[in-house]
């Protein structure tokens, strides 16, 4: 297929689904009120199509709006389907129709306050989850690890949300920090912009800030990177690092980058008698981590769904989708992150910050 008729394809089905969306809330918002419907009916198309194209904007306000409709949309996709049924079956009971619309409208409203008052409240409101991982090596010590990922810093994961989140590390006291992708949300203009290079300076970590990059730390790489290093972050672009002289940072390109190394070549000159940590955006290739040697891996990129019931989906398409995996004598850790993709809201999974005890 031509990719001009997948595109006119995709917008016709786009177009069909926002149509059914307005004209059945319409009905139910505005009843016998005809124009009301109407207009209501045009505008929603309107803003449907705009804000949809928003997300290509370079205008970073478009872009905001079109995360905040896309919100909106996907709890009237879910909402408006199942009320529509129930609708359809209330004319066997008692139930007049008119009646059964007014509750629809009212409960279609309720839903989106509280799946943006509850989202908004997940996506801003971080917590601290533990994991101790022990691994066996010719040293016995230990290491106070904070990891976080998918910052996406921009206009919407800010400067406020970048200040709470140095805090909060702060507060932990690590020895490391690592940061495994997604710093930025697909420009370092906001992060630059906004004076976030000065508040994450300010993370208070013995042996150091790591980081590797992800699918959306985008644009020219080279001012990223020496953007990132203002803050005192150390990007490993597929390299490594000895650590403290006691452990091994490998630090991957995104599997979405064409000249991304094999990790047996990344691996090939490490030393195998200290831990060996690798920083891996994605978390794929857990079976070729444990091959090589990794005794932990920590990832982040699937946000956990963010949105349910897209977690029922990562739970499928990774092997460890969240939280903590042993396999072997490899340790997964992939974190929900910290900030968010598109709407600044979670209903699958809350903003978090991860605090590691690496016992060797």
């Amino acid at each position: 297929m031509p990719i001009w008729l997948s595109y006119i394809v995709v917008l016709t089905i786009f177009n069909a689904v926002v149509f059914y969306i307005g004209f059945t809330t319409g009905k139910w918002f505005f009843h016998s009120k005809t124009t009301f419907k109407k207009i209501y009916l045009i505008i929603f198309i309107l803003l449907a199509n705009v804000l949809m194209f928003g997300t290509m904007s370079e205008s970073v306000y478009l872009r905001a709006g079109s995360a905040y409709w896309m919100a909106f949309f996907y709890v009237l996709f879910l909402t408006v389907p199942i009320l529509h049924i129930l609708i359809f079956f209330s004319r066997y009971s008692k139930i007049k129709r008119i009646q059964a619309e007014k509750w629809a409208a009212i409960i279609t409203i309720l839903m989106v306050v509280v799946v943006f008052v509850y989202g908004t409240y997940n996506a801003y409101t971080p917590i601290v989850r533990s994991h101790e991982v022990n691994v066996k090596k010719e040293n016995t010590n230990n290491l106070n690890i904070v990891m976080v990922a998918d910052t996406h810093f921009g206009l919407l994961s800010g400067k406020g949300h970048a200040e709470n989140m140095v805090e909060e590390i702060n507060k932990l006291k690590p020895d490391l920090v690592l940061i495994p992708g997604d710093i930025v949300d697909d420009s370092i203009n906001q992060y630059v912009e906004q004076g976030m290079t000065e508040v994450l300076a300010k993370i208070d970590s013995v042996y150091g800030v790591y980081a590797s990059l992800g699918n959306h730390d985008l644009g020219d790489i080279n001012e990223l990177i020496k953007t990132l290093e203002k803050s005192n972050v150390n990007v490993l672009y597929d390299e490594s690092v000895e650590v403290a002289d006691a452990i091994m940072l490998i630090g991957r390109k995104d599997r979405t980058d064409q000249d991304r190394l094999p990790l047996s070549k990344l691996t090939e000159n490490i030393d195998q008698t200290k831990p060996v940590l690798l920083l891996d955006h994605q978390p794929y290739e857990l079976d070729i981590a444990k091959n090589e040697g990794i005794d932990l891996m920590v990832s982040g990129h699937t946000h956990r769904g963010q949105l349910a019931p897209f977690h029922l989906f990562t739970e499928r398409i990774y092997e460890n989708d969240w939280g903590y995996l042993k396999k072997g004598k490899l340790h997964s850790i992939v974190t929900s992150g910290y900030g968010f993709w598109g709407p600044p809201i979670r209903t699958s999974s809350q903003s978090e910050i991860v605090q590691i005890q690496l016992n060797y």
